[in-house]
């Protein structure tokens, strides 16, 4: 798999099939290797190992229902309150991140409710603050490390 702009990670790869799976410590599974699970798989890594949140506040590829239709979000990082403090929309590296990606992010968010939100293609990485007073998001450096 191509090279992404994270630091260097561990992961249990496995070859079953003809096709190679990666294990997600989240799902605690392996799932099938795809770019856009590769780029998920280091955000997980990036949030547990550098941002140092716990496991067992994130949650991956879940379902949620926006105007009837059925969507998934990628990655969301819940606050101790149950709120949702992080929303992250993964795209393969191949793909562009656009204004597209941010009205896709921007949609779940309706729904989600989250604090920031983290867009990335492995290889460029955004990051607002949302302002659901002021309906303004301003962009990051970097999303806050945990904190409890």
């Amino acid at each position: 798999m191509l090279p992404l702009n994270f630091k260097k990670y561990s992961f249990r790869i496995k070859n079953s099939e003809n096709r190679i799976y990666i294990f997600d410590t989240i799902r605690k599974r392996f799932v099938v290797l795809q770019p856009e699970e590769w780029v998920r798989q280091h955000v997980i890594h990036f949030l547990v190992e550098e941002k140092k949140y716990p496991r067992s506040i994130i949650n991956v590829e879940k379902q949620i229902t926006l105007n009837s239709l059925k969507k998934r979000f990628d990655i969301v990082v819940f606050n101790s309150d149950g709120t949702i403090k992080i929303l992250v929309e993964c795209k393969s590296p191949n793909i562009e991140i656009t204004q597209a990606t941010f009205d896709q992010i921007a949609r779940y968010n309706m729904k989600l409710d989250a604090e920031y939100l983290m867009v990335t293609n492995g290889l460029q990485h955004y990051y607002c603050q949302i302002d659901h007073a002021q309906e303004k998001y301003t962009f990051l450096r970097e999303i806050p490390d945990f904190s409890r």
